[in-house]
């Protein structure tokens, strides 16, 4: 049974402002406060968007780094030379562009 998405979404909040605060106060650059609530936003961001799939069959438009393979790392071939993303290697679709007006 999944959760509510009012609640998934009120836990998600509070892990990007628990990261927030650790971030602030970061104690060098490994700073393992600042690695679990990193972790935390991941694991709310994905109860969350279960919580909205289940209840709506609605998802988010945002992708969790790291996931499929990719080392979270961007290499130069990622963005056109204006500063926008490339998105020529995984095509034009709606979930890239924003819902369509059909």
């Amino acid at each position: 049974m999944s959760i509510d998405p009012r609640t998934a979404l009120s836990a998600l909040t509070t892990a990007l402002e628990e990261h927030l605060v650790a971030a602030s106060a970061r104690r060098g650059e490994e700073d393992p406060i600042v690695e679990a609530t990193f972790l935390g936003i991941i694991d709310a961001f994905e109860a969350y968007e279960e919580a909205l799939f289940d209840a709506f069959d609605e998802v988010t438009p945002l992708v969790i780094y790291g996931e499929d393979g990719d080392d979270g790392e961007f290499d130069d071939d990622d963005f056109d030379g204006d500063g926008t993303s490339d998105n020529s290697d995984n095509g034009s679709d709606s979930a890239q562009n924003g819902p369509s007006s059909d």
